[in-house]
């Protein structure tokens, strides 16, 4: 019952900068906790990035730290991953995904605390 839909991957070289932005339709994302996975060809997926209802609480994993940043514009009803000095290993399907459960330490990095995914939006980053 909740839409997400990603936008904003691309073909980008290494040491650039992408924007992706999740837009949410149905319901008000304002009562969800928000996270980003991705998921390369071959591999399990992975947590990179997820953030609390009101955004005050954020989570990253450790091979995007410092390099992504995640926020989001409740009055917008969408989520943004900005994603700086990417690497060719930062190529993967990146989905976006909602939680009905509020985000902590203990949880945030799972999927299963997710009910609602996106379709993916593609990232390939050039050497």
């Amino acid at each position: 019952q909740v839409h997400l839909v990603e936008s904003g991957g691309g073909l980008v070289q290494a040491g650039g900068s992408l924007r992706l932005s999740c837009a949410a339709s149905g319901r008000t994302l304002s009562t969800y906790g928000m996270g980003w996975f991705r998921q390369a060809p071959g591999k399990d997926r992975e947590f990179v990035a997820a953030i609390s209802r009101n955004g005050g609480r954020t989570y990253y994993g450790n091979s995007v730290k410092g390099r992504f940043t995640i926020s989001r514009d409740n009055a917008k009803n969408t989520v943004y991953l900005q994603m700086n000095t990417l690497l060719p290993e930062d190529t993967a399907v990146y989905y976006c995904a909602a939680s009905p459960r509020q985000l902590f330490s203990n949880n945030y990095q799972f999927g299963q605390t997710y009910d609602y995914w996106g379709q993916g939006t593609q990232v390939t980053v050039s050497s």
